[in-house]
């Protein structure tokens, strides 16, 4: 009996502890118009409560997080919690007529979840149209208050959000390019938290600065705001340890130069110990392919508490903006902490095994239109030779709870239509390979199964890499490479020890990537491209996840304020 009582005690002790160190945390969003002066030109943008970028949300694990947004725009708005999985809450997800339809100008609605089992960086933004371009934010998640970063807590963490700025309405950039089937225009400038740096004209005074103290370790947590480029970044004369991606943690690993794909995230420490004064922090893209594109760089300043230096800061060495070399070396040294906080070993049985190919295709004017796309036809994506078409009526996880046909299918297939040299450069413009039907098919999971997916990039039109990104879970990265994937030889190069776990993948240039993932989460969850360019062209498709065999892992009804369409 007394054992008995000591072991209650102990649990509701425990118990207690939980409930003691989790909160309600909540924020109003007020998304509306906000002229911002940038590069000497006043621009009309979408933003959320007059902030750009938009409002940092800080929270623990644990806590519940309530975000009532008002649309107060002329567009449709949804927000997505870029990384949260929203176990058991996938109606606060977020992408427009995949969860929810989207919230009409003058009409609000409540996201309500829980963080459960993440911390780190993590991000949240627009997911209608091109309008994440300037609403978007940091989502930063601590740990509970019983418990403490696995290295030693830095003095400070700043958040580091790298974005794109256009000289033009984004959804006039975007309507355009869906209108005439070409590419859209390029952005006229990079940006560290909203500003381009002293790079740009009329830029001298919107240059990022932060300040530090001498002999300090700060956390910066460097997101991947951008819609359509990746990035190199580095501070001169500052290495940079790498202690977590996509809020996952890392093994240390020291860097001069991190590479951040479109959604991703990567948390470095720097050491303040160099010689007082001012240290250029930039970002420059990394282009894979050979597309055009804005050969810029960005730049905030790091500058040391009584710095009386009048010369200018000192600037990083960074890569070639082709320098895919020390991007894959980058990208694929990065280990996970085994055994760390929030670590999830790999699963070792795999239920699921899918080959999915991803890449630029092309698609067929209309009768009697001329487009702007190769060979007079549009620009289109696909993903198994199935380009992403969003329904209109219903969202898809309404049809999937209520049962309602018509919306979607369940035939994603599991493999491409026919296999090809998928990597060779001379299938670029190959006819009979190159167009893709529209649809809107989602691949059916058990709940609980282990998925296994090869990412397969294509050589259509121009090889690039792609970063993919899937809504409510986390995946192992178990290898990537260049070329076709070879399942006798590139299977052996699997860690299955200590892999990198991410939300966002950049599968290499001409290359592939396996990640693998346990399907624990009933809903409907998007995998796509998070190059923007890409996703309206297609580059998608979607998981529907059925429930488990208990209440508590079953979805419940929708919130009783979901937007109707």
């Amino acid at each position: 009996m007394a054992r008995f009582a000591f072991a209650l005690a102990c649990a509701l002790a425990l118990l207690a502890s939980s409930v003691a160190s989790a909160a309600i945390v909540e924020h109003s969003f007020h998304v509306n118009n906000l002229t911002v002066t940038r590069l000497c030109y006043n621009q009309l943008i979408t933003a959320v409560n007059g902030e750009y970028p938009g409002p940092t949300i800080r929270a623990r694990e644990g806590d519940t997080l309530v975000v009532h947004v008002l649309n107060q725009s002329p567009y449709n708005i949804t927000i997505h919690w870029h990384g949260i999985f929203q176990l058991l809450s996938a109606w606060a997800d977020g992408p427009a007529y995949v969860t929810q339809c989207p919230i009409l100008p003058g009409q609000s609605y409540t996201y309500r979840f829980k963080i459960i089992g993440q911390e780190g960086t993590l991000w949240w933004h627009a997911h209608v149209s091109w309008l994440r371009a300037t609403v978007y934010g940091a989502l930063i998640i601590q740990p509970r208050s019983t418990r403490s970063y696995p290295f030693p807590k830095p003095y400070q963490d700043v958040p580091i959000m790298l974005g794109e700025w256009w000289n033009a309405s984004v959804v006039d950039v975007e309507n355009q390019a869906q209108a005439t089937g070409g590419a859209p225009d390029d952005s006229d400038a990079y940006t560290i938290n909203g500003l381009p740096g002293d790079f740009y004209n009329c830029s001298q005074n919107q240059t990022y600065k932060l300040n530090v103290v001498r002999g300090k370790t700060y956390m910066l947590r460097i997101i991947n705001a951008a819609l359509n480029n990746q990035f190199f970044f580095g501070i001169a004369k500052h290495n940079m340890t790498v202690v977590a991606v996509d809020a996952s943690y890392t093994k240390p690993y020291v860097t001069e130069v991190v590479v951040v794909a479109p959604g991703q995230t990567t948390d470095v420490l720097i050491t303040t110990n160099q010689p007082v004064g001012s240290y250029y922090m930039a970002a420059t893209p990394y282009a894979s392919s050979s597309i055009p594109f804005p050969n810029t760089t960005t730049r905030g300043v790091l500058v040391y508490n009584g710095s009386k230096s009048s010369s200018a800061p000192l600037m990083p060495a960074l890569p070639n903006p082709q320098d895919t070399a020390t991007a894959h070396k980058f990208s694929s040294n990065l280990t996970g902490l085994a055994g760390g906080p929030q670590w999830v070993p790999v699963p070792l049985k795999v239920d699921e095994h899918m080959f999915v190919t991803i890449g630029v295709n092309l698609d067929k004017c209309a009768e009697g239109v001329t487009c702007q796309g190769p060979l007079n036809n549009r620009l289109s994506a696909s993903m198994n030779n199935e380009s992403f078409q969003l329904p209109t009526t219903l969202s898809m996880l309404q049809a999937s709870f209520y049962n309602v046909s018509g919306i979607y299918t369940t035939d994603f297939p599991d493999n491409p239509p026919v296999e090809f040299d998928y990597t060779n450069e001379n299938i670029s413009l190959n006819l009979d390979l190159i167009f893709a039907p529209k649809s809107t098919k989602v691949k059916k999971l058990k709940y609980n199964s282990t998925v296994e997916i090869v990412l397969q990039n294509t050589a259509f039109l121009s090889i690039e890499n792609h970063p993919i990104h899937i809504h409510g879970f986390n995946f192992h990265v178990l290898a990537q490479g260049f070329g076709n994937y070879d399942p006798v030889n590139d299977s052996k190069k699997f860690n299955l020890v200590n892999p990198q776990i991410r939300n966002t993948i950049g599968v290499p240039v001409g290359g592939w990537a396996v990640i693998r993932f346990q399907a624990n989460n009933p809903g409907i969850w998007m995998a796509h491209c998070h190059l923007d360019v890409h996703l309206p062209w297609g580059l998608a498709m979607a998981f529907e996840v059925e429930n488990g065999p208990t209440v508590a892992s079953t979805l419940p009804p929708p919130p009783l304020d979901l937007p109707k369409c």
